[in-house]
This record gives C-alpha cells, sequence and structure tokens, in this order.
C-alpha cells in the first residue's frame, strides 16, 4: 500500500499535463459481527481503490478503475498509457450511427456494469419464486445461456467477508451458473424457511457480493481483429430492465466508446441507448469471452466505504441491438 504521503504525487505522476481527476480510497476495512449466542466473527481487508477520469480539450471522458491490495506500479502505467491513446483517439470527430443491431466487444467495465444487473431481480431465490426474476425462464429450464457463459461467487479473494448481516457463513465458492445452465440461486435463510429451501448464506437482499464470470479465448491481440466491423463500448451506464421477465436491459453507451471498421479504431460515436436481452448476449450471440479477467472494484460509499467488486473478462457479441 502507499502511505498516505505518497498517494497525490505518485498518482499525479503519470498526468501531469493531463485534465486528470478521481478519488483515492485506501487503508483497513473492518467488518466485525456478534450476537447472544456466542457468534463472533471478523474481517479486515487492507486494500485501495481509484476512480477516475482523463478529459479531452472537448469535454470527453475516458474513465478507469485501478484497485488491489497492493500498488502495482508497472499495472497503473499500463492503465494510464492505454487510457492515453483512447483519449487520443476522442479528440477525432465523432461518428452518429443509426439505431440497429452491431457486433459489439464490451471491455471488462462495461461487462461490469451487465453483470451488476444480476443483482436486482434475477439471481434472488426470492425474486425466482414471487415471479420477479429476469433468469425465471432459466430457472425453470425453459431456456439456456450460452455454454461459454458461467458465473460464481468467489469468496476465496478474501476481498469481502464470507459472514452476512445475521452472522450466517457462505462457501467459499459458490457456482451459480455453470456452462449457461442456472445451478444455484442466493438463498437467504429468510427465504429458506419461507419457501422450504436449503439457505446458502447469502445476504438479506440476495445480491452478489464476490461475482466471477469465467474467461474464453480471446487473446487481447484478437479483439479488433474478432471485431472487424463494430462497435467497442468501454463503459455503460443507467441500465435498468426494460421488461425483466425477458430478461431485457436498457441502458446507454458511455465515456470511451468507439466505431471500428476493418479491425481499424476509426471515431469514437455518440452516444447510444440499447435495449437487448441477456438470453442473447449470455445466449445465442455470444461469440467469446477474453481469456484474460479485471477487477472491477466497487466505489460506492453509500453507509460506508463499499467492498469488493467483480472479476470479470471482456466479451465479444453479435446483433447487439441499439435503439436509440
Amino acid at each position: 500500500m502507499l502511505a498516505a504521503e505518497a498517494v497525490v504525487p505518485t498518482v499525479l505522476e503519470l498526468v501531469a499535463e493531463l485534465d486528470f481527476t478521481g478519488i483515492y480510497a485506501g487503508g483497513i476495512v473492518i467488518k466485525a459481527y456478534g450476537d447472544s449466542n456466542g457468534q463472533q466473527h471478523w474481517f479486515a481487508t487492507d486494500s485501495f481503490t481509484l476512480d477516475y477520469s482523463l478529459f479531452s480539450t472537448s469535454g470527453q471522458a475516458v474513465k478507469g478503475t485501478f484497485a488491489g491490495s497492493d500498488w502495482d506500479e508497472s499495472a497503473y502505467i499500463a492503465k494510464i498509457s492505454e487510457a492515453r491513446k483512447q483519449l487520443e483517439l476522442l479528440s477525432r470527430p465523432a461518428k452518429e450511427l443509426p439505431r440497429g443491431q452491431y457486433k459489439t466487444y464490451f471491455a471488462p467495465a462495461a461487462v461490469g456494469d451487465l453483470l451488476a444487473m444480476l443483482s436486482w431481480g434475477a439471481v434472488s431465490e426470492a425474486d425466482i419464486q414471487q415471479g420477479n426474476s429476469a433468469l425465471a425462464a432459466l430457472s425453470r429450464q425453459e431456456k439456456q445461456l450460452s455454454p461459454r457463459f458461467s458465473l460464481k461467487e468467489n469468496f476465496q479473494r478474501g476481498l469481502v467477508p464470507r459472514f452476512n448481516e445475521l452472522g450466517e457463513i457462505a462457501a467459499p465458492e459458490l457456482t451459480v451458473i455453470e456452462k449457461g445452465h442456472l445451478v444455484n440461486s442466493l438463498v437467504n435463510s429468510r427465504t429458506a424457511k419461507e419457501y422450504q429451501k436449503i439457505a446458502n448464506g447469502a445476504n438479506g437482499s440476495e445480491t452478489l457480493r464476490a461475482p466471477e464470470v469465467t474467461t474464453g479465448n480471446l487473446v487481447f491481440e484478437q479483439i479488433l481483429p474478432s471485431l472487424d466491423t463494430g462497435l467497442y463500448v468501454s463503459n455503460l451506464h443507467y441500465l435498468n430492465w426494460s421488461d425483466r421477465h425477458t430478461g431485457r436491459i436498457t441502458g446507454m453507451t458511455r465515456y470511451a466508446c468507439f466505431w471500428v471498421e476493418n479491425a481499424e479504431i476509426l471515431a469514437p460515436i455518440e452516444n447510444l441507448r440499447f435495449d437487448e436481452s441477456l438470453y442473447r448476449f449470455w445466449g445465442d450471440k455470444l461469440v467469446d469471452l477474453t481469456n484474460f479477467q479485471e477487477f472491477i472494484p466497487e466505489v460506492g460509499t453509500y453507509e460506508s466505504r463499499q467492498l469488493g467488486g467483480s472479476l470479470v473478462p471482456g466479451m465479444l457479441v453479435e446483433d447487439f441491438t441499439y435503439t436509440l
């Protein structure tokens, strides 16, 4: 970890001449639990997150996050170097695209944005039982996702406590989706009692706390050649369900998103709204996932500094639907 007095000079050394802004949060966070039955749990982590943006003279931005338990100077240099390249590309005139379906590469941060939607009425057993889940059709085995797509809760990275607000312990790993099939939902003790299920240590809201999406075969150097012509999407925002029962998600492209032609980035794009079903982009339209993952940290500060994040690859999708 960086010493407190070293944070500012270390972070800004590489970006002194750029329009850079961000929030650095670092240090030890402790979570503990005790109750009258004698349960006692303790969790501590010494970690940092850097949530930053680089701005062009026209006001466009490249957004990035950098996090960990050890400050890795070479990894930070690589992050800023990639952001500089994207910032230069943003200086080109923006391309306005008609609505339609485009082959799209989603960088890990964008995949993390899509994955976060599963915590909002998808992987919860209570939502499945009450008919509110976007994965209801998957749970009934009426549909399945691509065999390339697997998701698990992985507490073994040690970034968040395994105990929930009732002191119940989750397993070190829990497979949620395996090769396109739902094998476990998240079940807390209240849901288990109400619907005669077996609890698996989920929190009160039955949301993902340490999600990890399994990698694929797409290597970094082949991202643009494999995309060939289409969209390179770095970030998404304003996500919501447009039709939860069919798994349809709507949202906007944001920050460094580009039009690619013949495996070459040609221009930034004007913001687009998308409306697409997870049964398509994680289903039959999923071309491949990258063979590397990135850790996308939680950077929220509601009530306290948020811990953890998602470990996700990038993904290549055919015919992703943009509506505006």
